[in-house]
């Protein structure tokens, strides 16, 4: 068996990003870009007011004296004329700052009477303007490739006036599920022997959030030759196939016979991790074939380890960004680990990250409560609550 570090490293290193394309930034969130993203314009395009309030000298507000009111600004509707002494312009936040004005006083500091205004003491120091391109000079770099456009980034994508973005193609994912038992939800109780067919829901949903589209999903009973031909179909429509289930030693595991017939380049068989020792990765020319646990949690964890990082890789994404473990404090104690490196299921509270009563891979009903898995070290001692542990958003 390998450790989790190198078998993530042998599928990051075998996978290579798919061409790009270029669409409206409205249908770009949550994809990676193919490209750096440079800012069109300044921001703010001029000095603007930080504030609603009135544009004057600061030497004539300061001075306490009685100003002559002689027009107004407003974002997007500036005013045209010169601000001499002794005069001040009303102005709203966003608006550009009159020329031969310096300063915008907070209206709640101003006694306005018809066309005059004059100004409480105590509105300083601060001016309240944004200077031109204080944000960001046409040209910057805003966004890197290979950044995941996520909710912020898509702020800043707009902000750099961009009508188009190029980003990488979505992957197409071909998922199959193996097992005699497994049948359609809904279809289970109709057999004493049935279990709700139930990973490849959550998996799929998985790798639609980190940008694929499911090309195919196939459910198939434990026979060489019709899965044979689920890897051969799969593998037409796919860039990337994931296997859940059949990835063990036993007669009825044909995960990996299934491919024989497809050229399947085998990259590791086995990882030392708990859960997800059975995961197993391979080529079959270029494209990645990925296989899970059965177990729906197990591979649940496995995908989130494995499949998400393979799938931001295949868009060109930086890895590392989406595999942070990151410190937390546990708020329940946890046992001595053993030999195999471990992903705790946990939920996060206001204590803390509480790992979930019933660790079994085949466990389903902790599952949807379980945002974070807590990263194990291989003969790791107990851990207290109160301790810092290391996690991943799940």
């Amino acid at each position: 068996m390998i450790s989790y570090e190198e078998a993530l490293s042998r599928i990051l290193s075998a996978v290579h990003r798919l061409p790009s394309e270029t669409i409206p930034i409205a249908q770009a969130a949550g994809r990676f870009l193919a490209q750096d993203v440079r800012a069109a314009i300044d921001a703010p395009r001029a000095d603007v007011s930080a504030m609603d309030g009135y544009a004057v000298r600061i030497a004539d507000a300061a001075g306490g004296g009685t100003l002559t009111m002689i027009g107004e600004a407003a974002a997007g509707a500036p005013f045209a004329g010169h601000l001499n002494a002794g005069e001040a312009v009303r102005i709203f936040t966003g608006a550009h700052l009159p020329m031969g004005a310096d300063c915008v006083v907070m209206q709640e500091y101003a006694e306005r009477d018809g066309d005059t205004v004059r100004f409480r003491e105590g509105f300083g120091p601060a001016r309240h303007i944004r200077t031109k391109a204080s944000d960001f000079s046409a040209g910057d770099v805003l966004l890197e490739k290979g950044q995941r456009l996520d909710p912020r980034a898509m702020v800043s994508l707009a902000g750099a006036d961009m009508a188009t973005v190029e980003i990488a193609r979505r992957p197409r994912i071909a998922l199959i599920a193996t097992g005699d038992e497994l049948a359609d939800p809904g279809h289970a109780a109709q057999s004493a022997h049935a279990i709700p067919e139930s990973g490849s829901f959550g998996v799929a949903a998985l790798a639609e959030s980190w940008g694929a589209v499911i090309s195919a999903r196939m459910t198939g009973r434990d026979e060489l030759e019709s899965l044979a031909r689920f890897a051969r179909d799969a593998l037409e429509s796919a860039d990337c196939v994931v296997v859940i289930g059949g990835a063990s030693v036993g007669d009825h595991d044909l995960a990996r016979p299934m491919f024989a017939g497809t050229g399947l380049e085998e990259h590791f068989a086995k990882v030392a991790i708990k859960p997800g020792k059975p995961v197993w990765f391979g080529l079959s020319g270029e494209k990645p074939v990925l296989g899970l646990p059965g177990n729906p949690s197990s591979a649940m964890v496995t995908a989130r380890l494995f499949l998400a990082p393979l799938i931001a890789a295949l868009q060109g994404g930086r890895a590392d960004a989406e595999t942070q473990f990151m410190p937390h404090i546990l708020a329940a104690d946890l046992p001595a680990n053993g030999s195999r490196e471990t992903f705790v299921r946990a939920r996060a509270t206001e204590e803390g990250l509480l790992p979930a009563s019933n660790q079994e891979s085949g466990a389903q009903a902790p599952l949807a409560a379980s945002n974070w898995l807590i990263r194990r070290a291989v003969d790791a001692d107990a851990a207290r609550a109160g301790s810092v542990v290391r996690a991943l958003a799940f």
